[in-house]
């Protein structure tokens, strides 16, 4: 048996791609848009884990409520530095809902709700602002 992807929905591409692209550093490996079925899948993965894909899927013209995305659980990415790839998502303007206090763990969500864990690769001393930064919200 080999792991293929985790499917999640999105509303927005563009929001989307953003978020796990510009944000988190993923890259597309490949899109199809089906006309007939009315919807689009894009394939994104990490350099380090090519074969390990998150499929996004926008069914187009659907104004579905998906929810809060709390029945999913979360995805989970090691990064090289938790305390950078945290303040360029917060430079981004997303919500660090779990800071980094411990230097080696943190929750945000995409604009889809979906819980992201990032997990440090290695050791990070904590420190501030990280270290004093209370939770916020649910992840």
């Amino acid at each position: 048996m080999k792991y293929l992807h985790t499917m999640v929905r999105v509303r927005d591409v563009d929001a989307s791609l953003r978020f796990y692209c510009q944000g988190l550093g993923l890259r597309e490996t490949r899109r199809m848009d089906n006309p007939q079925g009315k919807f689009t899948l894009i394939f994104l993965a990490a350099e380090a884990t090519p074969e390990a894909e998150i499929e996004l899927t926008h069914n187009w013209g659907s104004d579905e409520d998906y929810g809060s995305a709390r029945n999913f659980g979360h995805l989970a990415f090691r990064v090289e530095n938790i305390y950078a790839t945290c303040q360029r998502l917060l430079d981004m303007g997303y919500t660090i809902h779990r800071p980094p206090r411990d230097g080696h763990m943190a929750f945000v969500r995409s604009p889809d709700l979906i819980s992201v864990e990032l997990l440090q690769d290695g050791y990070l001393p904590p420190q501030e602002p990280w270290l004093s930064m209370p939770n916020t919200g649910v992840w």
